[in-house]
């Protein structure tokens, strides 16, 4: 594995280079799955550990309320997972935001909302056809998990670019970890993030930003065109826009955690 020569550039396929330690002033943003929660087999069984909602609270009264959760949960589901922290967030790839004051903020459009409905009964008839496909069905986007049937990721994202074919211009579709998710094309991560960053106590601060997914790559360019850090979480085996890489989630939390000391 090679590190990558120059602390701000991109990192490609084999290179690594670890993050600094995290600035106390800094905006902080953090997905979730596969960032500060190990992945589970489906998405109701994973686990928080115990210290994380407290470290969670620690981090954000650090910088005075400048940290957000950016998942592609609902809020509800964040809310119940890290309780009783309950700050800012954005869920659904910011189609539901949470400010810092507690305000709420929805951006599903209509146009969306009807082309989610033309593929939710075809991506239901496919879920359930007994093989351990799972539907997550978010209200405002539609996500497909095949990680009970691996072999099956030819055959599902030949499927989900058929259907995006007739819904593409009002939705986009975003091949994950083993899930393919299709979402309103006006939402991403990235500008979740410049939305909080135009408002206190996020306002000024340099951003940080930590996912492990393709849809964090939208957050990692805007934080990156912003002057800030991203860091990728994994195995170096994906380019990514991020400009700094933690291995797993227990080194994200360990990096948290040092920053996080009361």
């Amino acid at each position: 594995m090679k590190c990558a020569t120059h602390k701000d550039a991109s990192l490609t396929v084999g290179e690594s280079s670890a993050p600094p330690p995290l600035d106390a002033q800094a905006a902080l943003f953090l997905d979730v799955d596969g960032t500060l929660l190990e992945i589970a087999p489906r998405p109701e069984l994973v686990q928080v550990p115990q210290d994380l909602p407290a470290l969670i609270s620690r981090l954000s009264l650090q910088r005075e309320g400048a940290l957000a959760l950016v998942s592609g949960r609902p809020l509800a589901q964040l809310d119940g997972l890290f309780q009783p922290w309950q700050g800012a967030a954005a869920g659904l790839h910011g189609l539901e935001r949470r400010r810092a004051d507690g305000t709420l903020d929805r951006l599903l459009d209509s146009s969306s909302a009807a082309a989610l409905d033309i593929l939710r009964p075809k991506l239901t008839a496919l879920a359930a056809d007994g093989t351990g496909l799972v539907l997550e069905d978010k209200g405002g986007t539609l996500a497909l998990h095949y990680r009970a049937a691996p072999q099956r990721e030819p055959e599902i994202r030949a499927v989900a670019e058929r259907l995006n074919g007739k819904t593409a211009s009002v939705l986009r579709l975003i091949t994950g970890k083993m899930v393919v998710e299709f979402q309103p094309r006006s939402l991403n991560k990235g500008r979740a993030i410049a939305a909080f960053l135009a408002e206190p106590p996020f306002t000024g601060r340099r951003p940080t930003f930590i996912g492990d997914d393709t849809t964090d790559e939208d957050g990692f360019a805007e934080v990156r065109r912003r002057g800030g850090i991203a860091v990728r979480v994994g195995p170096p085996d994906v380019a990514t826009a991020a400009n700094h890489r933690l291995p797993t989630v227990g080194a994200v939390l360990a990096w948290l955690a040092r920053s996080g000391l009361p």
